[in-house]
């Protein structure tokens, strides 16, 4: 039986949610959306948390409420999905490129430091695969050279960093609930602040840069915006699966510590270290192995459906140096986690068996080879 890389969770709350919201006719953003935002806001321990149509725009977004467009730089981890620098560009500044350590695969606070230059108005580092930052050295870092911190979380709902939770330490964070998250929406994405003047210029800015409503004649345009909002289908979505998050991120964390288990001491296989301090969400299960694409294709023969883990941006043409990107130093780590990293099955349904027949045929196709430079 094939085992797939993911699969949204999917309960009869939800379906007779979606049924309500397309019975009673207002697909749209609404009071439905407003729960669903209402309980993200509540589990993060935010103040304020905006729903919006996708992760990529809620970045954006947040870009526009700091302030930060041509002439400024923003420095970026380089083991990212591609569209974290792309936004960057699309506001008019410079993404700068620094590296992330090998063994958590997180922005690396060192190289951070050294791609800081007078041009430097934020940081944007990425919680990825639902693994936490270590917020309070960034936030040392912040304080230090006046920085504003927008995190990329897009896979990292639910994980926690010495007790606080993911999108309640940066100034933004931005989550995504695409389809391989394990809050999913199909599309869509949510925005989360303290700021009060910031929450309400992205709240006015994603619909329309409307500052007052209260009928559609009244209603007043106080600023150039745009349409970046959830719908009610969308958002029943979501509600369902926020109601019982606490059982599907204890589920998550139960896989996640049994594929640990059962690759513990074996020197062909490497686990990235999760900070000290942090609770991983785990949107994804990822391993460090030798020959990687050769492995990863003969698992997908096998019927296990495996996937590279994410992207170094300095590879592709769309980020190389010149007027809006720049690489700041060595970027072997990124190369080296990009090469290395596979991403293992994760889904509510999956079963300890199966997690047993990942692991062994995972073992079966590394074969005898030991690399030297996997972690341990």
């Amino acid at each position: 039986m094939r085992i797939p890389l993911s699969k949204p969770y999917l309960n009869e709350d939800l379906k007779r949610g979606v049924l309500e919201v397309l019975d009673s006719g207002y697909w749209t953003e609404g009071a439905v959306t407003r729960e669903f935002e209402e309980l993200c806001r509540r589990h993060i321990g935010c103040a304020h948390a905006l729903a919006v149509c996708n992760c990529s725009l809620g970045l954006e977004m947040a870009l526009r409420a700091l302030g930060i467009g041509p002439g400024d730089e923003v420095v970026v981890a380089d083991y990212t999905y591609p569209v974290t620098a792309g936004v960057v560009n699309l506001v008019g500044a410079t993404a700068v490129l620094a590296d992330v350590e090998r063994d958590t695969m997180l922005l690396d606070l060192a190289a951070l430091e050294a791609a800081i230059t007078p041009r430097t108005k934020a940081i944007m580092p990425v919680s990825i695969f639902g693994l936490p930052l270590a917020y309070d050295r960034l936030a040392e870092i912040k304080q230090k050279h006046g920085l504003y911190v927008i995190e990329d979380a897009a896979c990292s709902i639910g994980s926690a960093y010495r007790g606080r939770k993911t999108g309640a330490w940066a100034d933004i964070s931005a989550f995504s609930f695409y389809p391989r998250k394990f809050i999913a929406t199909g599309e869509g994405g949510l925005v989360t602040t303290d700021n009060p003047v910031w929450a309400e210029w992205m709240d006015s800015f994603k619909h329309f840069g409307m500052q007052a409503q209260t009928t559609r004649e009244d209603t007043v345009f106080g600023m150039v915006g745009t349409n970046y909002k959830l719908s009610n289908i969308l958002g029943a979505v979501g509600r369902a699966q926020m109601r019982v998050i606490d059982m599907l991120l204890a589920r998550r964390r139960e896989q996640a510590a049994r594929y640990v288990e059962l690759l513990a001491g074996d020197q062909r296989v490497g686990v990235p270290r999760v900070v000290d301090g942090g609770d991983p969400s785990y949107q994804s299960f990822c391993v460090f192995v030798p020959e990687r694409d050769r492995v990863m294709r003969a698992m997908r023969a096998a019927g296990i459906e495996v996937q590279i883990g994410s992207y170094a941006l300095h590879r592709h043409p769309a980020f190389q140096s010149g007027p809006l990107c720049r690489h700041a130093g060595g970027l072997d780590n990124s190369r080296w986690v990009f090469e290395h990293a596979l991403a293992l099955p994760l889904y509510h349904e999956l079963t300890p068996e199966q997690q047993m027949q990942v692991v062994e045929q995972l073992l079966h196709e590394v074969g005898t080879f030991l690399d030297p430079e996997l972690i341990q």
